[in-house]
């Protein structure tokens, strides 16, 4: 089956030991790189992964001094060991996202080809980690659509979303040929293909223990259908921009020569220090970037950017939503900028949407299943309205809005297992913060608080550490 870990999140990550190659494989390598392949096969299975974290600038964190910087991304650096970020407050509350240097590079590519607001799709999105950059790289006022076609993995991609706090990224969980039904939709599209993982090998053993030349030309078969699937949701003079984790040709150069042949694109050429040590393309004459474990400090990366042909308007939206006036209230009540927003009742629940995306969201619901939009303000359930986790990680969220309470490192560690806790707050909703980090609601009754954090996202360890890990230096 294709590879589905992280593509290039640090979601996997295994104890580190000497790892033996298929045979096939390293036939392969000799034929890809004849002069390079022994130094990437020892980089493979006889050296450790770095570890990188990206800031998150909206909620005013800057990458520490001294650290040790990710080339290719401002916002990325490297940390000296592994910690366990489970036990990390910033972490959960969307401080940083822990994602694999080589995989920072889609915010460089955003960066130097956009300019003015776009919908952008980012097609095979989970866990988040380009969703997220994309969000950090794209000019202001752009809409993200996150999709992810396996249920689990979307709800990760949603979780992760909304710990960022973003108000303008929608997460669908949809198959390509019906985001492909959005004729002209999109400005953007970053297709982060399933692939065959080779550029995972020296992190998961999953990645080596399925590999197989069948494999490859599964995948590949596979990136060619969703590629032809989501095409028409581009609009001609739109990008695309395509990445696997993986090294052979076929997944690569003979797909970058595929949507440039066959779907009708130019390849586009990407700007990059010598410094950086990547890799052009392989047998092609397209601009490839590969990013392998011998020549960068990251994981093994493929990416290559294309402009659709030919110059059409993108699709028009004439839908129209309606929203409910109690909605509008609490929205003006919790919200920095109300006046950007109109509020609706999805079922039970209360969510904000930023006026000038309300029309495409619309679009998006008539014709996908969203999973999460704009900012889920509250559960509304007769007179009881209940303050929506989303609420609490939010960057729009009023700073005045609910009262915040401070609390120690354990008794934050508590509070993310899901245990009671009290608070020296007054009664009522209250923010539960560790050192400035807002980490969600409690319900505080006096003597003890009820706690709101979402049980998907809870601590599970029964061990609690008594130190924080560093890796802000906060």
């Amino acid at each position: 089956m294709p590879y589905y870990g992280s593509h290039g999140d640090c979601a996997f990550f295994t104890t580190f030991a000497v790892m033996k190659l298929p045979e096939e494989f390293i036939e392969q390598l000799r034929g890809l790189l004849p002069e390079e392949w022994e130094a990437l096969a020892d980089a493979i299975t006889a050296s450790e992964p770095s570890v990188a974290v990206r800031v998150n600038e909206a909620r005013g964190v800057g990458v520490p001094d001294g650290c040790r910087r990710v080339p290719w991304c401002s916002e990325g650096f490297y940390l000296t060991d592994r910690p366990v970020f489970t036990f990390d407050p910033d972490w959960h509350a969307g401080r940083y996202y822990v994602q694999d240097a080589s995989s920072m590079f889609i915010g460089h590519v955003i960066r130097h080809f956009i300019q003015e607001p776009v919908r952008y799709l980012d097609l095979c999105a989970a866990p988040g980690g380009k969703t997220t950059a994309a969000i950090q790289a794209l000019p202001q006022r752009s809409l993200v659509v996150a999709n992810e076609i396996v249920p689990p993995r979307a709800r990760v991609l949603a979780d992760n979303v909304v710990r960022w706090g973003d108000p303008r990224c929608v997460v669908t969980s949809n198959a390509p040929a019906q985001i492909g039904k959005l004729t002209h939709f999109f400005d953007v599209i970053a297709a982060d293909v399933p692939c065959s993982g080779e550029g995972m090998m020296r992190k998961d053993d999953e990645a080596v223990a399925q590999w197989s030349p069948a494999l490859v030309e599964q995948c590949a078969q596979r990136q060619r259908e969703i590629l032809t699937d989501v095409w028409e949701a581009l609009h001609p003079g739109g990008l695309l921009i395509y990445s696997t984790c993986t090294y052979n040709r076929q997944e690569n150069e003979q797909m970058a020569d595929f949507i440039v042949h066959d779907l009708g694109a130019t390849s586009l050429e990407v700007p990059i220090e010598p410094s950086w040590n990547i890799h052009p393309a392989i047998g092609s004459d397209c601009h490839c970037y590969r990013f392998m474990q011998h020549r960068v400090d990251g994981e093994g990366l493929f990416m290559a950017v294309f402009r659709k042909d030919g110059n059409a308007p993108r699709q028009e939206i004439r839908i129209k939503e309606k929203m409910s006036k109690k909605a509008d209230e609490i929205g003006k009540n919790w919200l920095v900028a109300p006046d950007e927003y109109v509020v609706d009742q999805q079922g039970d629940l209360s969510i904000a949407v930023p006026q000038d995306i309300r029309r495409e969201l619309s679009a998006l619901r008539a014709a996908l299943s969203v999973l999460h939009a704009g900012v889920e303000l509250a559960t509304v359930m007769g007179r009881k309205t209940v303050p929506h986790h989303a609420l609490a990680m939010s960057i729009v969220r009023s700073a005045d809005a609910f009262p915040t309470c401070e609390v120690d490192y354990l008794t934050a560690l508590r509070y993310l297992r899901g245990e009671s806790i009290a608070l020296d707050a007054p009664r009522g909703y209250v923010l539960v913060a560790h050192q400035g980090a807002i980490l969600g609601f409690a319900n505080n009754l006096g003597n003890r608080a009820n706690n709101l954090y979402p049980k998907p996202q809870r601590i599970l360890s029964t061990h609690l550490p008594d130190t924080k890990p560093i890796v802000l230096m906060v």
